[in-house]
């Protein structure tokens, strides 16, 4: 089970900007988690983390969460003291309006708001058009222009207010769950194989730059050269009105985590993982994956001469908005996973399809 202890941390990354490119404060928490329970802690020239256990044995697992999260980038500011606004990450433009927001400065956070023109002010063709980044602008109270420069640069990162939700049945709600949930399972599953011996030489990755083109995971990867790579991320869940199950698959909160299951997935691992949740009675659901995947598991796959790759998911309704929600249930069961296969992984042990 998830002690206090895990989920404080976890709240603290919930509540850390990390939007991509500027992931600095939340590897400073993951660091510091890390050291208490990993034999060497490095951070890359990239930036990502990297915790090893058991660096010499065999063979090389690596463990990827992203730390990155989408987010927005101060472009312009106009001679009113309004700011304008390009997107890291993709947004659902219409969900920004209104939104509380946070530039990140050099002297600390700067509260503002998204606005656009009101809705009685729009002219009946306009209100029927879907807005552009470029008609909207975050308004942070300044009285000048001048006002803003002293304090924003360009370049700054912007994000909608951080925070975390409690829901019931064990459910969080949150803007930051894409990859929270996941980087959150990788380093819970580092704790709970401390004191504990295993074959394998493990490294738990918190890899930066995976909403702009799985970039940190590539040069971890390539790093660390491993036989298996586990990406672990959230997959969107399909048990909310308009979601087709017949096109998207069945996946509900609540129900275990997601294996994934098609080309980008090593056969012999995926059976693996599902026949330790059987023995140790995890649920966990399996959702097919025609192509690669749009997520770390993609590039863990391709590194090198090829790793034995599992994509796990951690079931999100509403992803890239706000009011993402995952279930704890299944953040606990996916690091339980994790850690078994881990742990029972011996040295020798075969991946060739």
């Amino acid at each position: 089970m998830i002690d206090q202890k895990s989920r404080s941390f976890l709240d603290q990354l919930l509540v850390t900007p990390s939007p991509s490119g500027y992931e600095q404060q939340v590897q400073a928490l993951v660091r510091d988690f890390a050291r208490e329970y990993a034999d060497e802690v490095r951070t890359d020239l990239h930036g990502n983390v990297i915790a090893a256990r058991n660096p010499g044995g065999r063979p090389r697992i690596l463990l990827d969460g992203h730390c990155d999260h989408i987010g927005l980038m101060v472009q312009h500011v106009d001679d009113a003291g309004f700011v304008y606004v390009q997107t890291i990450g993709g947004w659902d433009l219409p969900i920004l309006l209104g939104r509380a927001v946070v530039v990140w400065t050099k002297d600390g956070p700067q509260r503002g708001v998204i606005g656009r023109k009101p809705t009685h002010l729009l002219s009946e063709e306009d209100r029927k058009k879907m807005p552009k980044i470029t008609d909207l602008w975050v308004d942070l109270g300044a009285a000048s222009a001048d006002e803003v420069k002293r304090a924003v640069r360009i370049g700054d990162p912007v994000t909608v207010e951080l925070g975390v939700r409690e829901l019931p049945n064990r459910r969080l709600s949150g803007p930051k769950l894409d990859n929270t949930a996941g980087l959150f399972v990788v380093l819970e599953a580092l704790k709970r194989l401390s004191g504990k011996p295993f074959d394998a030489a493990l490294f738990v990755v918190s890899a930066v730059q995976e909403e702009i083109g799985l970039r940190g995971a590539t040069t971890a990867a390539h790093g660390v050269d491993p036989e298996v790579g586990i990406g672990v991320d959230v997959t969107h869940a399909t048990d909310c009105p308009t979601i087709d199950r017949r096109e998207h698959g069945t996946v509900d909160l609540g129900k275990g985590p997601v294996l994934f299951r098609g080309p980008n997935v090593n056969p012999v691992l995926h059976d693996q993982l599902c026949e330790l949740a059987r023995s140790r009675s995890l649920p966990y659901q399996v959702k097919g994956a025609p192509r690669g995947t749009p997520n770390d598991a993609n590039v863990l796959q391709l590194t090198r001469s090829g790793v034995a790759t599992a994509a796990i998911g951690i079931p999100n309704r509403y992803m890239h908005t706000p009011v993402e929600i995952v279930s704890l249930d299944d953040i606990d069961t996916a690091a339980e996973l994790v850690a078994a296969l881990v742990e029972t992984t011996v040295a020798g042990a075969s991946f060739t399809p």
